[in-house]
């Protein structure tokens, strides 16, 4: 069998301009394709895992006892970890001295523990919904409601609340029977101390108080009961954001949130004086170190709960035996230490951790409301100062609240499911609820409620069961479908940019295939058809149809190429040896990276490993290949040693504005270098290719000057901008234009330079320097140019390649072949080898990530990086903005990627949908270790590395879009190309 003629080097035919069109419309559709499955099936995992709670059509259960509160206020500090709540200063003082007193005199205490995505908006709503927020909320910022939901709020007769606009709209904008007021974005600007903002919702309500001694109608509002006051506290987390948390803006806003607390139960006891106030005070998610927030990190997870007022429990001693000491128990059954550490100063005092969603409840308890609809909140009767008795119908009518979700799901299930398997625990419901009441009506508290505890815990059971219900079916169906769209872009690579289709399959297939084809349509269109109408008569989700959809299509695809499919498996049998064990070996080596890639998403240090190894061997190799004169060995060693530094940096990038402002010198100089070997290369026969002076020169001589000018000009901006924000807490708005110019400005002129590939490739690299260094605070500034060696390094590498000294082992005749082959064609046939093309792209694509510290996380980004931009909260700006720095290394990559495409004359696109495909394995394996279960840090990350890894082919196709407007028009000098002497 002719190896070469499986995946081989023969000569490409020239192909017709129908061809050519139907190629590029094909790599259209796929593209398309591509982006709409993985964004569809991104979406799976809240379908299989994190499926919204939210049911309509349930009554509220009135509960059956006496409201020990005649009104509640609710304090939640936004951005308040519970570490710095609670430990002491560098002095020895506690920051929160008034809620340290109610703690140890008034009232209940602990740590509530939020559920990930910690940020605002789910946190608020798991506080007074109860519930854990419908994922489809992250599309809209997390400001709108995407679902109606049952709130604390819509239960109590009056609401008044202050605080940010992007929080009280959300619970109290659509609400009759509210009273509130927010203060305008512009005040959320993070160069300033925000903790103003805090004091502007405590004045809002003062002022509140004091204008209802003139209005006789406000003042019966506010002596009504069921009365609910929120005031929302933002400057913890703004100064978080802006400062962190250990800096000493945030911890003195800790200050100030307690002397609010102070401020705000002196001033209502005075107004009320009837001791029928109740109040809690919490905070809906935590900060970490590096002023960030949103994953499951226990920085981020755990925040301060105090409750104390009316109906609520006074301080106990701690004891050996009681909770404080025990596995506190999350709503997934995950363990969770809560031995209250010795600078806490508070381990003599029981400590009762919570769920976050638990304090709904406890809220509707204490004013005698019915828990919100949808609450999933389990009571903690510790913080409840009631009797037996009431305890008891507290707990019952949580219970029933829960019992009534699930009864209303396995109803809505079973309506509409041709075969229904119901939740066995619970198929006997009515006769525990009659003996509970049994129970109560002969006083015995005890059974009663050790039955409506474990009554209300299998219906959160019997709620996960239905929210995992369709978890094997969806599974399979996803599965399914990456596997065909994995196999579609394997087969289109064959046929497209191989010579695997000769003329033998052309002429015996073509006839038999059209035919076969439209029967494999005709019957993959009849299956979905008929499984598009079970879903229908289900009423399944919209997506269901799109799962099953994209998933029979891509396996049309497949089935309708069986006879080239089984062409190939015969010459693949029918094949030498050494080309069978050359594909195994290939195939293995692939496996062994992705699977490495894989593991470096939790362990970055692999990657120094990864860079000081290939350093060593990449050298090695080159020594052997070229004289060490050119000192191309060295260097490739040198600065894959350099890079292999930042993966055991911090992931928490320290501030450090000198190592950013000199960073900015060393661009200039690898800038001034590279212009200086472009320029002088003549002669030196292993730059000529990437040197080309052939080509068309600037337009604009004077262009490198005006680049390292610029990034000159960023350097000092970066230190004039964050010094004078420092000193004087502003931004001023002249730095900002300035910064905005440049970065805007730098990132056009590339398109003006010279068309070499060494040109472009060192106008690009100065060209988003600026961009990059203004967005930088630490080490990452140097990163950037590590990284651009590398590439350098690499783009050297595969330039050895393909000079004659590098293939003086081949005949004459080959030689000659190959030569022709490059200078009369654009693009050769892709080969087994050229599979290290992708493969080093994406070591390098991830290196480009992890290399500034992230963790694939959502909360690893540096948000203080774009305080040189912009200091008003805009979140999809800023947002924007660090995605964009992100970018930045990535265009490096596919800049250096495109240009090898170049050089080695190989289809780029053809390239692209192997990375794809690669990443696609990736994802797979991603896909089955998302976890629903395990620590919040756990089920954050997992969902975090599967989405990332979805995104990455969107993210791909933009950036090689972008790219190419650089990189299209770049000229290589011609070259031989050795397509069997390579790695």
């Amino acid at each position: 069998m002719d190896i070469d003629g499986i995946l081989g080097t023969r000569q490409p035919s020239k192909s017709s301009n129908p061809r050519k069109i139907w190629l590029k419309t094909r790599e259209m559709w796929l593209v398309v394709l591509g982006v709409i499955l993985h964004a569809v099936y991104m979406l799976s995992i809240f379908d299989i895992y994190f499926k919204t709670p939210i049911v309509h059509g349930m009554d509220p259960v009135t509960p059956r006892f006496k409201a020990p509160a005649k009104r509640l206020v609710l304090l939640v500090a936004d951005g308040l970890r519970a570490d710095k709540f609670f430990e002491p200063d560098s002095n020895g003082n506690f920051r929160a001295p008034f809620l340290r007193s109610v703690i140890k005199n008034q009232g209940r205490w602990g740590v509530s523990h939020a559920r990930p995505p910690t940020e605002s908006r789910p946190g608020h709503v798991a506080l007074i919904a109860g519930f854990y927020e419908d994922p489809s909320a992250v599309t809209k910022g997390w400001k709108a409601n995407p679902v109606e939901f049952d709130s604390v709020f819509n239960q109590s007769r009056h609401t008044i609340s202050y605080g940010s606009p992007d929080i009280v709209p959300i619970f109290c904008g659509a609400l009759p029977h509210s009273t509130w007021n927010t203060y305008p974005h512009e005040y959320e600007d993070f160069a300033t101390d925000a903790s103003f903002l805090d004091e502007w919702s405590f004045d809002q309500f003062q002022s509140l108080l004091n204008r209802s001694n003139e209005d006789p109608k406000l003042k019966e509002l506010l002596l009504q009961d069921n009365l609910v006051i929120f005031l929302h506290l933002l400057g913890c987390d703004s100064n978080g954001h802006a400062h962190r948390p250990f800096s000493s803006i945030y911890l003195n806003n800790v200050k100030v949130v307690d002397h609010i607390a102070e401020r705000t139960y002196a001033l209502l006891e005075g107004y009320f004086k009837d001791d029928r106030t109740a109040y809690v005070f919490t905070a809906d998610h935590g900060m970490h170190d590096k002023g960030s927030h949103g994953d499951g990190h226990p920085t981020n997870t755990d925040t301060p709960l105090v409750v104390w007022g009316a109906g609520v429990n006074y301080p106990k001693l701690s004891s050996g035996t009681n909770h404080s000491n025990c596995g506190f128990r999350f709503v997934d059954d995950h363990e969770h230490d809560t031995l209250t550490p010795k600078e806490w100063g508070l381990d003599e005092i029981e400590r009762v951790d919570v769920n976050q969603a638990d304090i709904a409840p406890l809220m509707s308890t204490l004013l005698g409301l019915p828990c919100p609809v949808n609450s999933v909140g389990n009571l903690p009767l510790e913080y409840i100062n009631m009797n037996e008795a009431e305890k008891v119908e507290a707990v019952l009518a949580n219970t029933k609240q829960i019992l009534n979700q699930f009864l209303r799901k396995s109803y809505i299930k079973q309506s509409n499911s041709f075969y229904f398997k119901p939740f066995k625990p619970l198929a006997d419901y009515s006769s525990t609820l009659n003996r509970i009441e049994e129970l109560i009506f002969v006083k015995d508290y005890e059974a009663a409620m050790k039955l409506s505890e474990n009554l209300r815990s299998s219906a959160l059971q019997g709620l996960h069961y239905f929210q995992t219900y369709d978890w094997l079916m969806l599974m399979s169906i996803i599965t399914l479908g990456y596997i065909g769209w994995m196999v579609c872009l394997l087969l289109h690579v064959l046929q497209s940019y191989t010579s695997v289709p000769g003329n033998i399959l052309r002429k015996e297939s073509a006839f038999h295939q059209r035919n076969n084809s439209r029967k494999v349509y005709l019957m993959g269109c009849l299956l979905l058809g008929v499984i598009c109408i079970k879903f229908m008569l289900e009423h399944s989700p919209p997506l269901y149809h799109a799962y099953m959809a994209m998933t029979v299509f891509l396996w049309m695809q497949i089935l309708s190429e069986y006879q080239f499919i089984l062409a190939l498996w015969r010459h693949i049998q029918w094949g030498k040896i050494n080309f069978i064990v050359k594909l195994l070996a290939i195939v293995a080596v692939s496996i062994l990276i992705v699977e490495f890639l894989v593991n470096s998403f939790t362990k970055r240090e692999l990657y120094t490993w990864c860079f000081l190894t290939v350093g060593v061997l990449a050298s090695f190799y080159l020594f052997k290949s070229i004289p060490w004169r050119s000192r191309i060995p060295i260097f490739v060693c040198i600065t894959c040693w350099f890079l292999s530094i930042f993966t055991l940096m911090p992931a928490e990038i320290p501030d450090n504005n000198p190592l950013v402002i000199s960073s900015g010198a060393m661009i200039i100089i690898i800038g001034a270098t590279a212009r200086w070997l472009d320029l002088h290369a003549e002669g030196k026969k292993y730059w000529q290719s990437i040197c080309n002076h052939e080509t068309k020169k600037s337009r604009f001589p004077m262009l490198f000057y005006l680049q390292a000018l610029l990034v000159g000009l960023a350097s000092v901006m970066v230190s004039l901008s964050t010094s004078h924000r420092t000193e004087k807490q502003e931004l001023l708005p002249v730095h900002q234009m300035i910064n905005w110019l440049i970065a805007g400005y730098s990132m056009v002129l590339p398109l003006f330079s010279e068309n070499g590939l060494l040109s472009r490739l060192t106008s690009i690299f100065l060209g988003f320097a600026p961009c990059f260094l203004l967005l930088s605070i630490g080490y990452e500034a140097v990163f950037y140019s590590a990284l651009a060696l590398v590439l350098m390094s690499w783009i050297l590498f595969e330039n050895t390649l393909l000079h004659p000294s590098a293939v003086k082992n081949l005949s004459p005749h080959t030689r000659n072949m190959e030569e022709h082959m490059i200078l009369e064609n654009d693009n050769r046939y892709l080969q087994l080898s050229d599979i290290r093309i992708p493969l080093t792209f994406m070591v390098l694509f991830n290196i480009a990530f992890f290399g500034t510290g992230n963790f694939a996380s959502i909360a690893s980004f540096e948000i203080s990086s774009v305080y040189r931009f912009i200091t008003v909260f805009s979140p999809f700006l800023m947002a924007a903005l660090l995605i964009f720095k992100l970018f930045i290394p990535f265009m490096l990559v596919i800049c250096a990627f495109s240009a090898i495409t170049k050089l080695l004359r190989i289809p780029r696109l053809g390239c692209y949908f192997l990375v794809i495909l690669l990443s696609d394995v990736m994802t797979v394996h991603f896909f089955f270790l998302v976890r629903n279960k395990g620590s919040w840090m756990e089920i954050g990350n997992s969902i975090s590395h599967f989405g990332i890894m979805s995104a990455q082919v969107v993210f791909v196709l933009l950036l090689f879009a972008l790219t190419n407007i650089y990189t299209k028009d770049i000229h290589i000098r011609s070259a031989r190309l050795s397509p069997q002497k390579v790695l």
